[in-house]
């Protein structure tokens, strides 16, 4: 793999000792390429090069941090936060993984791919908003000492009510589908605001299963009107026992409750931007996303509520409704396409197209593409290849390294036809490539012809 990751002019933020360490940062990453590629006393060139790598990160975490509080820059604690969990989550786990595989290839491939995603988006995103040029993607998150707490709180009580280890593995969930979810909104408030808080907790179908289901000694493995009711009262009194942790709502009381369909639970999650968004691993019995979003003045429309007078029809009505909609993406078929483009144009106007005929889902980066296929797996990713922060050709690179992904077919999208281009998409053997510029029957067709041969 001939890779080179060059650092461009819009990378600066302006500040030249923090751009000349980032540019270092670059420098660093291309040294390590070359030593795995040229296998130079492989494992412990390696292993000097990553304490190397993270010396110089930890120093350059160090001065950053120094200049934001120079300049008073409000975002400072934001910001430290994201660097924290890089340096106590992020860099811990990738440097487990390189001594549990003995430092090969592959894993130190994994670590370069991780180092050089996370460098370049946050230089391009929490580093330029250090100097006004861009806006923190997420800007209204807890400060970090409190999502902390957060975070500890939810893992004890996921374990102290269901017995399970669960790890967080995002502390931006991004609204990504992943597998059958169960959708659970909760609107708190009390009568001296206008402003309520939400909270939405989204369940794996299967981690009910495996939980509120288990306890309840049900073996039909499916989901019906008993185990949702005692889902809805189980998640009620966890959603509670986080709440007593949030000083600004603790004494806010239930006010509404929802079970939303997941087109439903989109439009609440882009609606607003979440003071908590964490996705966590529960170890094989199931996903389960806890979001809370900071109290605001409630738009109506959202679902119907949850009362005493029509929870028995309400409950039965949504079941009805999953059903409905499982009996005709049975009978549809429907093939899962995920779109991969940092244009939000080009990845509307692409579902637009081939919907309602396929499932389309959404990724505005090759790092959201590797989530969304982790939660919900595709069987066509059709890939920008010149994405600005990581490219479409380490993207399918990072995707073929995990053996679980490998299989999944890659149609490139590019706007260029000249023949280097061409062959260098090529020479990556991906299941094709379309010229953005085609017509829309154009690019549906193609699609089509894909699946059409896979039968």
């Amino acid at each position: 793999m001939d890779t080179c990751f060059e650092w461009h002019e819009e990378y600066n933020i302006g500040v030249d000792t923090i751009d000349r360490e980032h540019e270092r940062l670059f420098k660093i990453i291309n040294k390590l390429y070359r030593f795995r590629e040229e296998q130079k006393d492989s494992q412990w060139t390696c292993q000097e090069g990553v304490k190397f790598f993270k010396g110089h990160t930890m120093k350059h975490f160090a001065d950053e941090e120094e200049y934001m509080a120079s300049i008073g820059y409000e975002g400072l604690e934001r910001h430290r936060r994201i660097h924290n969990n890089f340096r106590e989550n992020t860099l811990p786990a990738l440097e487990l993984e390189l001594k549990r595989c003995d430092y090969s290839p592959d894993s130190v491939e994994h670590f370069l791919g991780v180092c050089t995603g996370w460098l370049i988006g946050h230089t391009l995103t929490e580093d330029q908003a250090i100097t006004g040029k861009g806006t923190s993607v997420w800007k209204d998150l807890l400060p970090g000492e409190e999502l902390a707490s957060v975070k500890k709180i939810i893992v004890r009580l996921i374990f102290d009510m269901f017995r399970l280890e669960s790890q967080v593995i995002s502390d931006t969930y991004g609204g990504e589908k992943f597998g059958k979810g169960v959708y659970y909104r909760l609107v708190y408030g009390n009568n001296k605001v206008k402003k309520m808080q939400e909270i939405i907790l989204v369940f794996e179908e299967k981690l009910l299963l495996n939980t509120v289901g288990r306890a309840m000694g049900l073996l039909s493995g499916k989901l019906d009107n008993m185990l949702i009711n005692a889902a809805r009262y189980t998640a009620r009194q966890f959603a509670g026992r986080v709440m007593e942790y949030l000083p600004d709502v603790k004494t806010y009381e239930l006010k509404e409750e929802n079970l939303l369909t997941y087109e439903q639970f989109q439009r609440v999650f882009k609606r607003e931007k979440p003071q908590i968004s964490l996705l966590l691993n529960t170890g094989g019995a199931g996903y389960f996303a806890y979001v809370a979003i900071a109290p605001h003045l409630l738009e109506k429309g959202v679902g119907t509520p949850i009362e005493a007078e029509n929870a028995l029809t309400e409950v039965e009505r949504y079941l009805a409704t999953r059903a409905q909609q499982a009996a005709q993406e049975e009978r549809e078929h429907k093939k899962k396409v995920l779109v991969v483009d940092d244009s939000m144009t080009i990845r509307h106007s692409i579902k637009q197209l081939l919907e309602p005929e396929y499932e389309v889902a959404q990724a505005e980066s090759g790092v959201a593409a590797i989530r969304t296929i982790t939660l919900n797996r595709p069987d066509l990713v059709l890939l920008d290849y010149e994405m600005p922060v990581v490219d479409g050709k380490q993207t399918l690179e990072m995707l073929r390294f995990d053996k679980s992904f490998a299989s999944i077919p890659v149609i490139f999208l590019t706007g260029r036809d000249d023949p280097e281009l061409v062959r260098d998409l090529l020479s990556m053997k991906p299941a094709g490539y379309l010229l953005k510029y085609l017509k829309p029957d154009q690019i549906k067709g193609k699609i089509d012809a894909f699946f059409a041969k896979q039968k």
